[in-house]
């Protein structure tokens, strides 16, 4: 769900709705997998507080439907407004045009991911239940180690603006650091004055360098990433 911020209006999201030409009353959609597929199809552009994505490509969503809550437009209104936009997101009068790609997500998942977004823009709080664990926090693994002469520090494969460690280690001297990207998301590992990787949304990006003792920030360098928390600290000793 790609695009530059814009202001969901009440009048917006019903002349959307109708144009949907439905309410969207799809039964039983699974919220579960409606977060997992928004944090990892749609959370690298689009702030979603409850899923906890803080990309700031497209939209803010919680506070482009505030506006719409409070007119009292209800979850299967918003539900059709996103399940609209995430099959014509491009269509006249919408921003961001030809940034996000039509039909990203079909069927099924693009009625859970509606359904998800429905169900958290604009709610205070943390998911609970099944919810919370739906998907793993980001920066939540163990405190990467060098080893062999090479530091190894993962993109989150979920496609969260993290990495997979937001702490690290690593002996004085020469050194490979090594990004494994399997997100899709385009990524790099990068070290003020010390190195950085290639941009790449797949596969590996490495770079070589001589570190000094001390304490290092290693961050992403693609627009917004480290802005959202993708970053971690590098002690060299």
């Amino acid at each position: 769900m790609r695009g530059k911020p814009i202001a969901v209006s009440s009048i917006m999201v019903a002349a959307a709705l109708a144009a949907s030409g439905c309410s969207v009353s799809d039964n039983n959609p699974n919220l579960i997998a409606g977060k997992q597929l928004f944090v990892s199809k749609c959370g690298s552009c689009h702030t979603l507080a409850r899923a906890g994505s803080k990309g700031n490509v497209g939209p803010n969503l919680d506070e482009a439907f505030q506006r719409a809550k409070v007119d009292g437009l209800g979850d299967d209104a918003i539900r059709g407004v996103v399940k609209k936009q995430i099959e014509y997101p491009s269509r006249p009068g919408y921003a961001g045009q030809g940034i996000m790609p039509a039909k990203l997500v079909t069927g099924d998942d693009a009625a859970n991911i509606a359904a998800y977004v429905a169900a958290s823009v604009g709610k205070k709080g943390q998911d609970t239940g099944l919810l919370a664990t739906a998907v793993k926090a980001p920066g939540s693994g163990k405190p990467a180690v060098a080893a062999g002469g090479v530091l190894k520090i993962d993109a989150d494969p979920s496609g969260q603006l993290a990495y997979t460690e937001t702490k690290a280690s690593a002996p004085a001297g020469p050194i490979t650091i090594e990004l494994d990207n399997t997100s899709g998301v385009p990524h790099n590992i990068a070290i003020a004055g010390v190195g950085k990787s290639p941009v790449i949304p797949k596969g590996k990006s490495v770079f070589k360098a001589t570190l000094k003792p001390g304490t290092y920030t290693y961050f992403c360098e693609v627009p917004g990433h480290e802005a959202a928390g993708m970053k971690g600290t590098l002690t060299v000793k």
